[in-house]
């Protein structure tokens, strides 16, 4: 049985290297998203008071902002804007380079919600299973 998250993976139990905790996930999500949302309102616009159907692909304009910010910096930073702020990059198992594919298909089931939120024993996200990554602390 394991005491804590990434000991099977042979990963310590804190500090750098270990496998970052929901509190900092929680806290990058939310930084990532109002930027994100900060960015698409300068860019596209913001009309609170426009139905579904009148604000066409404006009320996407977070999300997808979001995506690319996800897809373009964990390649290059080793996590997205969020993840860096607070001390964590999302790594390969194996230590190479995550490349460019995995933050496409990482993101995707990120953005599908419920791969992130269902996890395992080592805390990691099915979103992050599916490419082999693992999300710690820098």
């Amino acid at each position: 049985m394991n005491t804590y998250p990434g000991e099977r993976l042979g990963l310590p139990v804190s500090g750098p290297g270990s496998v970052a905790r929901v509190g900092r996930r929680i806290g990058a999500l939310a930084i990532d998203y109002a930027a994100a949302t900060i960015i698409a309102t300068a860019f596209f616009g913001f009309d609170q008071f426009a139905l579904p159907t009148e604000a066409g692909l404006s009320q996407f304009a977070p999300m997808m902002v979001f995506a690319v910010l996800q897809i373009l910096f964990i390649p290059t930073i080793g996590g997205s804007p969020g993840h860096r702020i607070l001390g964590m990059r999302v790594v390969r198992l194996d230590g190479a380079w995550v490349g460019l594919w995995r933050p496409i298909v990482r993101t995707l089931l990120l953005i599908v919600v419920v791969p992130a939120v269902i996890w395992d024993a080592d805390q990691r996200g099915l979103h992050d299973k599916a490419i082999g990554t693992l999300l710690i602390r820098a």
